[in-house]
């Protein structure tokens, strides 16, 4: 195969970052530019290595039965929807034999049970976060695909109406104003209650005619309710500099509302504090993580990487409602290494009335080992010294381990005080198949079996996919 050199293949598949995939010439090809699985088309060849070859879409021969016309006016310049063009069904398809090749391939299981991916019932303006880049001019939006370029963007199908309202807010501040300081703006959306919190990182600790901005966001979010006095609110304004988060409008959190099993969950938010983005599909995502947890009444439940606690809050609940009795005698206990999170997590439980969890600030793959008696812990103390600590908390077993860790998966110190821990169940909870599949193969290789999985599809439209898997401690 030659550079420039004009070829035919058949898409077989998709990656993560949106390139499809084919094979030419026994050659391995990666095609950027919008094809997607099932398409017959042209590539001009732009690289090409020992085994595989970069390519650029030419023309689309015979289009995939699975094609569909793109929705989105940004498609093929945001970075964000890479299957716009693939349907639905289809998009389900891909990501369920995706898992189940990583699992395989990276996770060394023969042939693993992988359910089908659990699809979505509401496709657009899922989103309960946003995070827009703030360009040099003023530009508020998301950066162009393959580029540092922020693009003004419009309007957008994932996000919510009051996310793209703060975004039109801030584009309008910026250029009136020609503040340069501002670099990034999140918004979260209690989807349950309506509450709006706006979240801007600042290179400079004071943001000028910040009053202005916070009225501007008010007004912005305020003007959806046309049809629905009060629906939407904006709640909470803050401001991160240099990692530190002051609340400059409104009230510190934010509150969601869910209802399981006939009773009312709430969450509250902070502006560092990370929650399920897509709430819909949280509560799928949740039930079958509760379904593989399978909690009989009595365990004791490592919630680690637990975020502002909501699995674990959610499971006992669920356990609250079948077996009040059982539920007295399970505890849940979490750990999460930022702070902000920690006091969501205690919080919350509170709230929800629970006494029976408490969460602990530090790194899991640390703590965890500490708290059982496997490793010293340290602290610095009044002079930075280093100094010998005792732990929270003393553990004695785990029975049912809950893993929720960030793309990057579990530290393998952590795996390894996990099945030092020897619980009978993990049930572990994933943003990326292939961190997943890796910590997997080193699990069932110290003493557990991998059962099944479920593909849940969170992200619509993206090449993401969250998938929970159940993971058993070998029988003797």
């Amino acid at each position: 195969m030659e550079k420039n050199k004009t070829i035919e293949l058949v898409i077989e598949d998709m990656l993560d970052d949106g390139r499809a995939f084919g094979r030419c010439e026994g050659c391995a090809v990666f095609v950027s530019g919008g094809a997607v699985p099932g398409d017959r088309v042209w590539a001009k060849v732009t690289k090409v290595k020992k085994s595989s070859a970069e390519a650029a879409l030419a023309e689309i021969v015979e289009p995939s039965p699975d094609r569909v016309a793109a929705e989105c006016p940004y498609f093929g310049q945001c970075g964000g929807c890479a299957m716009q063009e693939l349907s639905y069904d289809a998009q389900k398809r891909l990501k369920t034999e995706q898992v189940r090749a990583k699992l395989k391939r990276l996770g060394g299981i023969d042939e693993p049970k992988v359910n089908e991916c659990v699809g979505a019932d509401t496709l657009k303006y899922y989103r309960n976060k946003a995070v827009f880049a703030v360009g040099p001019h003023g530009e508020a939006g998301f950066m162009k695909a393959k580029s540092h370029y922020v693009m003004d963007i419009d309007d957008c199908m994932l996000q919510s109406d009051a996310a793209m309202a703060c975004a039109d807010a801030l584009r309008v501040f910026l250029k009136e104003t020609g503040i340069k300081c501002i670099k990034q703006l999140t918004v979260k959306t209690a989807f349950g209650t309506g509450e709006v919190m706006a979240v801007l990182d600042s290179e400079s600790k004071e943001i000028p005619q910040i009053e202005k901005l916070v009225s501007m966001f008010d007004d912005a979010v305020y003007s959806l309710n046309e049809d629905e006095e009060g629906a939407c609110s904006l709640e909470s304004v803050a401001v991160i500099h240099k990692g530190r988060c002051r609340i400059i409008a409104g009230k510190p959190t934010i509150t969601e509302e869910f209802i399981t099993d006939g009773s009312t969950l709430r969450f509250e938010i902070s502006p560092q504090s990370f929650f399920q983005v897509n709430p819909e599909q949280m509560v799928k995502l949740y039930d079958k993580a509760a379904e593989y947890a399978d909690l009989k009444g009595g365990e004791t439940i490592l919630d680690l990487y637990c975020g502002a606690g909501s699995i674990g809050i959610w499971l006992l609940e669920k356990l609250r409602n079948k077996d009040p009795e059982a539920f007295d005698r399970t505890r849940v206990i979490g750990i999460e290494s930022v702070r902000p999170a920690v006091l969501d997590a205690n919080r919350n439980s509170v709230i929800n009335g629970l006494i029976n969890t408490r969460y602990f600030c530090g790194k899991a793959e640390e703590e965890l080992p500490g708290m059982m008696g496997l490793a010293k812990l340290y602290k610095w103390n009044e002079v930075n010294e280093r100094v010998e600590r005792e732990p929270e908390i003393e553990i004695d077993r785990a029975d049912v381990v809950i893993l929720d860790p960030p793309r990057a998966g579990c530290d393998e110190a952590l795996l390894a005080a996990v099945a030092a821990a020897q619980p009978d169940r993990i049930v572990y909870v994933s943003c990326d198949p292939g961190t997943l599949a890796r910590d997997i193969k080193y699990l069932t290789s110290n003493g557990y079996v991998f059962i099944e999985a479920t593909p849940v599809d969170q992200f619509p439209w993206t090449t993401h996919i969250e998938v929970v898997a159940r993971i058993q401690k070998k029988k003797a």
